[in-house]
Parts: C-alpha cells; structure tokens; sequence
C-alpha cells in the first residue's frame, strides 16, 4: 500500500518506518524535520521511501500527498499534558484541526489509522477497568484535543483508532519524558527519583508493540474499521510505586520517595483493559521488565546533556 505518515521522524515514526518499508509498503514521511536529525537515515536507500518537509497543518501541502494515498497515518502531535499546556495554539491545531482536516478530505477506498491515547479516561473509577466503552474524560488539553481528533477519525467510517498507552523502550528518535523511559533514566544516572501522588496508575506499552499494533491493524483493516482499541500490556497496569519497584530490581541502590507535599500536575488515573484489540489475535512481543533492561543497555550509550556544563 502507498502510506502517508505525517510526523513520521518522531519517537513511534522512527521505528514504524521501517517497520512498515519492511513490509512491503510505499511510504512517503510528511515531517517539519524541525531539529535536523536524520533518525530516519536507515530508510534513504529504500525506492520505497519519501520524505516531504512541511507542516501537517498546511492543507496545501497534504492535499497532494493524501490523494496518492491508500493509507494515512497521523503521528504529527504535540505529545504530553506539559508540552499541550505550554502551547495551547499548538496543540489546538495541531492535535485536533489537522486530523478533522485529514478526516474530511479522505475519499472513498481510503483508510486512516490513528494513535490516540488512553489519557481520554482521565480518572477511572477505582479498580474498575476502563474498556473502549467507558465514557472519555480527559483532564487535560492533550487529552481533549486527542479525543476529539478520535471523535471526527471514527466518525468518518474510514479510520481505526488505537488507544495507546504510556509508551516506552529504545527508539532512534528518543524520549525521556515518558514515564518508564524517565523513571529509568534517573535509576540509571540519579539513583533517586521524588515521587508525586505515587498511588497514580498508568498502563503501559512497549514502542515495537505499538509498532506491532499499526501492523496489525493494517492487515485486518476491514475486521477492526470504525472501532477503537486500547493498545496496552495487560500486565502493567501499575501506579507510580509499584513501577519503581520494578525499576529498583534491576538498579541497585535506586531510591524513591514520596514527597509529604505537592502535587502531579497531570492527574491520569486508571487502569485499562486490552481485552479488545486481544481477540483480534493481536498479543504483546515486549514485556516491562524486558523492556527496563533494553533501556538499561540504551542509557549507557545515551548523554542528555547537550546544554549542561558537565
């Protein structure tokens, strides 16, 4: 198939990419490139590959792309409750209008897949697992405008939406801000970590997993059309503290603590149930303890320290 990635040189892109060159696909990779890096460099000597730079919000731009598409695949966002409320313009046009925009000029035989987050459950209710049924309340502008985004992809009849959770594991194009992937980056070079509201719960997703997800949805396209999935490990739905627990068994000497004051600003709750996506015939390859030991390895080859002195 010929697939449109919009924001495909970013953290998901970065491994989804080849993986979908991999398979046989023609992809073309819409992307500001805006920081120069070349994580997608593996790629160039794939006739199957393009690369366009231009901003997923310039209709002028997509139009031409998306009508020589079978299949888009918007990655383009602006990731994470803190980044959305540091640019809300961003995040509004970004995140929501250039979806509904891709939505409405999708034709007949098209199709769109699209990660959206399982932050729409907000606070779940107590040890009740969230399902694709349960109601949406996102308590953050990422969340919301995800939500609506899913909202204009599903209503179109065309689109999947997979429901992602925290994602994390080694990527060319990385990120530390991620839950697990920061947790283990201060095990492995701070040796503590202050935790705030520890008992919040989270699930949890490994990025080749992900991967394995868009895969998978490709090719029972016409089975799973018009419907959301929670794409999560059944076995990580876990708070704050139990996630360091894990971490610590595999760093000795990780403290953590829970701070007697303050609070999280981002207030996800929840515990999520993958049940769904399952019955498709869809299992996780990559587990969390797994996964902490990948980045265990990665963090040894990985400085964060571009702009520090030391």
């Amino acid at each position: 198939m010929r697939i449109l990635v919009t924001g495909g040189a970013g953290y998901i892109g970065s491994m989804l990419v080849p993986a979908l060159l991999g398979a046989g696909h023609q992809v073309t990779v819409l992307d500001t490139f805006a920081a120069g890096d070349a994580f997608l460099a593996q790629c160039c000597a794939d006739p199957n590959f393009e690369t366009v730079r231009g901003d997923t919000r310039d209709m002028r731009v997509v139009e031409p792309l998306l009508a020589a598409a079978d299949v888009v695949i918007p990655l383009a966002a602006l990731v994470g409750a803190p980044l959305c409320a540091r640019d809300q313009i961003g995040a509004t046009t970004l995140n929501r209008d250039a979806v509904v925009d891709i939505t409405k000029r999708l034709s007949n035989g098209q199709r769109v897949i699209y990660p959206t987050t399982n932050s729409g459950y907000g606070v779940g209710d107590a040890n009740a697992f969230c399902t694709e049924e349960s109601p949406l309340r996102p308590v953050s502008l990422y969340g919301t405008t995800k939500v609506e985004a899913e909202k204009a992809v599903l209503d179109s009849g065309r689109g999947i939406t997979l429901r992602l959770a925290t994602v994390f594991g080694m990527a060319p194009r990385m990120r530390l801000d991620l839950l697990v992937n920061d947790f283990t980056w201060r095990a492995v070079h701070d040796k503590a970590v202050v935790l705030f509201e520890a008992h919040f719960r989270r699930n949890f997703i490994h990025v080749r997993d992900v991967v394995k997800a868009f895969l998978h949805a490709l090719d029972n396209y016409e089975a799973m059309r018009g419907e959301p999935f929670n794409v999560g490990l059944s076995e990580a739905n876990l708070s704050k503290l139990q996630l360091c627990e894990r971490i610590a068994r595999q760093v000795p000497g990780f403290m953590y603590l829970e701070a007697p004051v303050g609070e999280d600003p981002d207030k996800r709750d929840y515990i999520v149930s993958n049940e769904k996506l399952e019955r498709t015939g869809w299992r996780p390859d990559h587990g969390l303890d797994a996964g902490i030991r990948e980045l265990i390895k990665g963090y040894r080859m990985l400085r964060n320290g571009r702009f520090s002195n030391v």
